[in-house]
């Protein structure tokens, strides 16, 4: 398979900290926090067959009140930064962890695009079905422009996306390992065709007795899921922070890829103050909800052109909030 849509990393067993490298709790504890996890699961194969009944708003509260229930009962703090918009958005994050999908749930349950493997994990798979995933099969990169079509229609709907366009997880540590595909441009498409924002978000992870980022909680290279659940819950103390960029508001002639790039910076290269105009970054995390509009050249396309992906010039895209 194409490594367009099976991306991968430069990661491996070295990204992950060693015996002894993070804090750690004692094993009972750490059988404490193992017996409340499966307890929220199992909480939430009951609410998996309740969401579906459940008007929008009342569905988005009880994710979002069970996501940070487990975070609690794994011992995880969560550290938001910046606000959503009120209404729909197509939010993008980087993935470093299976927990990233618990951070979105926690601070924007919006539906998620996952690949179709999750649909068959036990209980976890339940609940993306019962809060309407949209699956993704990689095997049939035909169906790509179908699942494109359905998250647009998920966002006219009013409903909020949430995607990990780089299509693996990473230690979000070291820049060698990063994918080298960068965000993959399809998923930005169906923000352009449904008028939608996009919403840039920073997925980072921070042992709360060092102070410094960690990589414990991530899921990478051959490692089990069941081993890197282990790993994360015998940290002491561990913070999820999630860094809301400033919304970028594509025209109907943005280029998807242009889109993706700019997206990309938002998450991975904004500093934590704020930066000259001229600088081409898109957002900078921790600004009031509604910052100052921000002026990027972004390739428009052809009328004419076949793909989404043509250019015909360059005009100014306004990136306001």
């Amino acid at each position: 398979m194409n490594t367009l849509w099976r991306p991968s990393s430069g990661c491996g067993p070295d990204c992950l900290p060693g015996p002894g490298d993070a804090p750690a709790i004692s094993a009972v504890r750490q059988l404490g926090r193992a017996a409340g996890l499966l307890g929220l699961l199992g909480l939430g194969v009951g609410l998996a067959a309740l969401l579906p009944a459940l008007p929008t708003r009342e569905r988005q509260a009880a994710l979002r009140g069970w996501a940070r229930s487990t975070a609690r009962a794994c011992g995880v703090r969560l550290e938001v930064r910046g606000r959503l918009p009120r209404r729909r958005a197509l939010l993008v994050a980087n993935h470093v962890s299976w927990w990233d999908v618990l951070a979105l749930l926690a601070v924007a349950p919006a539906r998620l695009v996952a690949k179709q493997e999750v649909r068959r994990w036990p209980l976890i798979g339940l609940l993306a079905r019962a809060g309407g995933t949209v699956f993704v099969d990689r095997s049939r990169p035909r169906g790509l422009p179908a699942t494109v079509g359905r998250v647009a229609s998920a966002l006219r709907a009013g409903r909020s996306v949430a995607v990990f366009p780089e299509g693996t997880t990473w230690c979000g540590a070291a820049a060698g390992c990063r994918p080298p595909t960068g965000f993959r441009p399809a998923m930005f498409q169906a923000a352009i065709d449904a008028g939608a924002p996009v919403v840039p978000l920073r997925i980072g992870y921070r042992c709360g007795v060092t102070g410094e980022t960690t990589t414990a909680p991530a899921f990478v290279g051959d490692e089990t899921l069941l081993r890197s659940v282990r790993r994360m819950l015998a940290v002491r103390s561990l913070t999820v922070c999630v860094d809301i960029a400033a919304p970028l508001h594509p025209g109907r002639s943005a280029d998807r890829r242009a889109l993706a790039r700019v997206a990309e910076s938002a998450v991975h290269l904004v500093p934590s103050t704020p930066v000259a105009q001229p600088t081409p970054v898109a957002a900078v995390p921790g600004q009031p909800a509604r910052p100052a509009a921000t002026v990027l050249p972004v390739p428009t396309r052809s009328p004419a052109a076949a793909s989404p992906a043509g250019v015909a010039g360059e005009r100014e895209l306004p990136l306001a909030a």
